[in-house]
């Protein structure tokens, strides 16, 4: 399955990573759950997809409130972190998106733009000797609103030096793409692991 392109010249390529560059959604799933379950919180699959992009630190403060709980914040991002550290050697890219890679390395500048932490963003990138591609990570502790809000990718395109019309953004979350019109960008859909799946 090929990824095809809105039409038009780009001058920048902006990357959400995890789902987008690397298929790690289902190894992030189940560091997730690890890390949960030494505080007894559920998480289900559906509404973890429907939270992807959200910043980790964000998904513990809001199931705190949906379960009533009261998770050390920064602990469990820290054990989520040390789970998917762990489940890294079973990591791989997304065949399509690396395929835009390696075609527009050079000819254009990349960023990636993620809503998960620089250590687990950089940690991905390096597994599959991908890291030397990227000009700019702009990561969860850069900015102060996440996706939807055009935030991170106005920023990406500000330390690229180049305008937000003239970037285009690869997502695999309605959040992302949301963020990504909301910045005056164009985007293009990354299919999820399951969709990939059914084709």
């Amino acid at each position: 399955m090929s990824l095809p392109l809105p039409p038009g010249e780009f001058a920048a390529y902006l990357f959400d990573c995890d789902g987008t560059i690397v298929d790690s959604m289902p190894l992030h799933y189940v560091a997730w759950r690890r890390a949960l379950d030494e505080w007894g919180c559920e998480f289900p699959e559906d509404l973890f997809y429907a939270w992807g992009g959200r910043p980790t630190a964000d998904i513990v403060v809001a199931l705190n409130e949906q379960h009533g709980l009261a998770m050390p914040v920064a602990t469990v991002v820290e054990r989520r972190e040390s789970y998917y550290e762990e489940l890294l050697p079973q990591l791989a890219a997304v065949p399509e998106v690396l395929a835009h890679i390696h075609d527009a390395h050079r000819r254009v500048p990349f960023a990636v733009v993620s809503g998960s932490t620089r250590a687990s963003v950089t940690a991905s990138l390096d597994t599959l000797g991908l890291l030397d591609r990227f000009d700019v990570l702009v990561c969860a502790d850069d900015y102060t609103r996440g996706k939807p809000d055009p935030e991170a990718f106005l920023l990406a395109a500000e330390h690229l030096g180049v305008p937000p019309g003239s970037c285009l953004v690869f997502e695999d979350t309605d959040l992302g793409i949301r963020a990504a019109t909301a910045a005056g960008m164009a985007s293009v859909r990354v299919p999820q692991p399951r969709e990939r799946s059914e084709r």
